[in-house]
């Protein structure tokens, strides 16, 4: 039989613990569901939905919706099953052997997984010690790589910090190919980098409805680039890649808005309460802009307290093995009563 690829010998799969608990807190999905009106009205559609028929290979409607809401054309949106897929094709049109893209750690493991997958190298540059991001370290790294794509990720998962705009400024000046933000957090944050978007500009931003739109389970995601970017990547999708109900789903939910809205204000002041508590515990931890916290135990492995979680029922995301991340856990921001949950057992864990 013939072998895999040399370049994925040794590459493992990206994998998040899927066990059975009460309370489920590391995938940073929404812990309140989309609206009963989004739920009747996406129903009602998909009662009337020809499934004999292949859906809009273009999804033309919820690209020209998508468009709406960021104030551009659908030529520059492309959707995808999630941000990584998008993020995938990207790599297939301006990556490969030969060429390399440009992280910084530690970030969003996706984003050196992705690039490894489709023969593409990866050049990595470094965050401060508090995980913020230099502007001159953005040169260094990319004028030392010349990188295609040079990965920035805004609010960071799984620190998360937001970077400013003379992060991307940086990287736009220094950068010889495109500067990828991805901002599937993006809701959260004081700023987008949707707003420095203009011309041939070789920005693209990512996002995702399965955050803050409360859509984890239709696996919907897009990006906003140039036009001429956007056909790059559309050349490296398969055919119908997004299906009916996902194109309804997404385009429907783009009606609730102000819902939407409220529930990130929910877990904004949720997360800061769950942040002050933390505080009082003899954990380290690090300013968020998202719906999640990075935190440190000082005495106790993370490995170790992530089990004794487990045990209790709860389930966070163990990072201790990423890189710059010894020791750390990451919690997702739940609801008051799961976070209590988790605040309970972190005690008994760390006692």
């Amino acid at each position: 039989m013939i072998s895999v690829r040399d370049d994925l010998v040794e590459l493992e799969g990206y994998h998040s613990a899927q066990v059975t608990v009460d309370v489920r807190l590391n995938t940073n999905e929404s812990p309140y569901p989309p609206p009963p009106a989004w739920r009747e009205a996406f129903l009602a559609e998909l009662a009337t939905t020809p499934f004999h028929r292949y859906p809009d290979r273009e999804a033309l409607a919820l690209r020209t919706a998508i468009g709406e809401l960021h104030g551009v054309g659908p030529e520059q949106v492309l959707a995808g099953n999630g941000s990584n897929e998008v993020i995938q094709a990207l790599c297939l049109a301006y990556g490969g052997p030969g060429r390399t893209v440009a992280v910084f750690e530690p970030t969003y493991a996706l984003h050196s997984h992705i690039p490894r997958i489709t023969g593409t190298a990866v050049a990595v540059g470094e965050r401060r010690d508090d995980f913020s991001l230099d502007p001159a370290e953005v040169e260094r790294a990319v004028t030392e790589a010349q990188p295609a794509i040079t990965f920035l990720c805004s609010p960071n998962n799984p620190t998360g910090r937001i970077d400013g705009p003379e992060v991307v400024e940086a990287a736009l000046a220094a950068a010889p190919g495109l500067v990828l933000v991805d901002e599937a957090y993006a809701q959260f944050a004081s700023w987008s980098a949707l707003a420095m978007m203009s011309g041939d500009q070789p920005l693209v931003v990512t996002r995702t409805f399965s955050k803050t739109w409360s859509m984890a389970a239709c696996r919907l995601g897009y990006l906003v680039a140039p036009a001429p970017v956007v056909a790059a990547a559309e050349r490296a999708m398969l055919p119908y890649h997004l299906d009916a109900p996902t194109q309804i789903a997404g385009r429907l939910a783009l009606r609730f808005t102000a819902d939407m809205e409220a529930r990130v204000a929910l877990l904004v002041s949720e997360r800061e309460r769950l942040a002050a508590a933390l505080g009082a515990l003899p954990v380290d931890t690090w300013p968020s802009g998202a719906n999640f916290l990075l935190f440190r135990p000082h005495d106790i492995d993370g490995p170790t307290v992530w089990k004794g979680l487990v045990e209790r029922s709860v389930l966070v995301r163990d990072c201790s093995s990423w890189p710059r991340l010894d020791g750390c856990l990451r919690v997702t921001v739940g609801t008051p009563a799961e976070d209590d949950v988790f605040l309970t057992a972190l005690r008994e864990v760390l006692s």
